[in-house]
């Protein structure tokens, strides 16, 4: 398949538009610390203590499957896909788990950056969904399975954000299956076989990857998810926002989902304009949405495969000579889907003061918002 004409990393390599009302709204928010008990409310950026520690490997098992280049064909696009992702889960599994899709966004496609075509012309598939690597064991010694997916078909050959979508569909309905008992998967993860909740999925989606999950969990979109599954947080990673056509958020308004945001003062790539995700829902929203601007951090570091020294990697920091490591923005990120993940899928509230602002992120100063359900809404959801 020939890949349009396009650069290798998408909106990375963008200049973003100015802000729109709303997000310089949130914006000014964020920058003058307010505190509000309305729909949006921000607090005050503070600075964490030490890093948390890391989880144990020996607490996790890695695995992987892989059914190919060219295994799913969108049935609305056309788009050719591969399946291939790696899977963290308990080294124990016991009862049913809650499920976490991690979907990668826009970067080169092919260990060959000189690549035209999917399957590979040059090189090797490109290893970016094993990017998130720290994040799955983190979440996996803490009882969840954890799914990070390849998207790299869709970074070759298509702009369609439905197309990242209906890919993470197509992983749930195979999870579906596996869930059952049966499947493609059977054989391949037989220690989970009838071990994972389908009720209780969460979904992270970095850069383009953060609308397509976003645009998958929609008012709008949701009714294509795969019978059987209930996606119940949302956690959109230095996300794509921008709306087509413009002024039309229906494709990625999110009001039945908890849904959480985090950007960085310093990506080069989109810069804060997820935090508009938020301003979407104010007044309209039955379930709490979140966000976390860290200061100084970038976009590609939460992926360790966009990261250098890894190959293909780079440094997008608008702050070069103020930015952060690696490691702590990547502490930042386990603690926030920690807290998150924990809060929704398995109803622990003991990281709820993460959410708020009111417990600092680990090692960095950071500056978080809520927006709350209406009242009416949150009358109509408790009914």
């Amino acid at each position: 398949m020939t890949r349009r004409t396009r650069t290798h990393t998408g909106a990375r390599r963008r200049t973003a538009g100015p802000l729109t009302a709303g997000a310089l709204t949130a914006a000014l928010l964020l920058t003058a610390g307010l505190t509000g008990t309305d729909g949006a409310a921000a607090a005050t950026a503070t600075t964490g203590p030490a890093p948390v520690s890391t989880a144990k490997a020996s607490a996790t098992v890695t695995e992987t499957y892989d059914l190919g280049d060219t295994a799913f064909t969108d049935p609305t696009s056309g788009t050719v896909s591969e399946v291939r992702a790696v899977v963290h889960r308990p080294r124990h599994v016991h009862g049913r788990l809650p499920l976490v899709v991690v979907s990668h966004g826009s970067w080169y496609a092919c260990t060959d950056e000189d690549a035209t075509a999917w399957p590979c012309d040059r090189g090797r598939p490109h290893p970016g969904y094993r990017g998130y690597d720290y994040l799955g064991e983190a979440l996996a010694a803490r009882g969840f399975v954890v799914v990070s997916i390849s998207v790299d078909g869709i970074n070759m050959t298509s702009f369609d954000y439905g197309d990242r979508a209906r890919l993470v569909n197509e992983h749930l309905r195979l999870w579906k299956r596996l869930a059952d008992g049966d499947g493609a998967l059977a054989g391949r993860l037989p220690a989970l076989r009838g071990h994972v909740d389908m009720q209780r999925v969460g979904t992270v989606g970095h850069s383009r990857g953060g609308k397509g999950v976003m645009w998958q969990a929609s008012d709008k979109h949701r009714d294509e998810m795969p019978d059987g599954v209930r996606v119940g947080a949302v956690l959109a990673l230095a996300p794509v926002k921008f709306d087509d056509p413009e002024g039309d958020n229906s494709d990625t308004l999110v009001t039945r989902t908890p849904v959480a945001v985090m950007t960085t003062s310093c990506d080069g790539a989109v810069h804060e304009h997820g935090q508009e995700y938020l301003d979407d829902v104010v007044g309209r929203t039955r379930e709490p949405a979140y966000s976390v601007s860290v200061l100084h951090g970038n976009h590609n570091y939460f992926n360790t495969r966009w990261t250098p020294p890894a190959p293909l990697g780079e440094d997008d920091s608008t702050c070069p000579a103020q930015e952060l490591a690696p490691a702590p923005q990547q502490n930042a990120l386990t603690a926030y889907a920690t807290a998150f993940f924990g809060k929704h899928l398995k109803g622990d509230d003991s990281g709820t003061a993460v959410l708020t602002g009111e417990r600092p992120l680990p090692g960095v100063t950071s500056t978080t918002r809520v927006v709350r359900p209406t009242p009416a809404h949150a009358h109509a959801h408790a009914r």
